[in-house]
């Protein structure tokens, strides 16, 4: 029972590094993409920016989802009964 529990912290708290990691860098890259091509075409900044937000809506719904299924292993754990 002890051993499944302490296997689930570790598995959660590597879900969550890499997911933050990750998102992380992937924000960096966006961010520097956005600042690269506003600078090329300042026109169309408003074009880009209603494209990122739609981006960063769908990257919050992929976090509630993680924190769901982290939520459902620390509570819900099957492995644990």
């Amino acid at each position: 029972m002890e051993s499944v529990l302490s296997a689930t912290m570790i598995a959660i708290g590597i879900i969550l590094g890499l997911t933050f990691l990750g998102l992380s860098i992937g924000l960096g890259v966006l961010g520097g993409k956005i600042a690269e091509s506003i600078g090329r075409n300042p026109e169309t900044k408003n074009d880009v920016i209603h494209s990122i937000m739609t981006i960063l809506v769908v990257l919050a719904i992929f976090l509630i989802f993680l924190f769901s299924f982290i939520y459902i292993l620390l509570y819900l754990n099957p492995f644990a009964s």
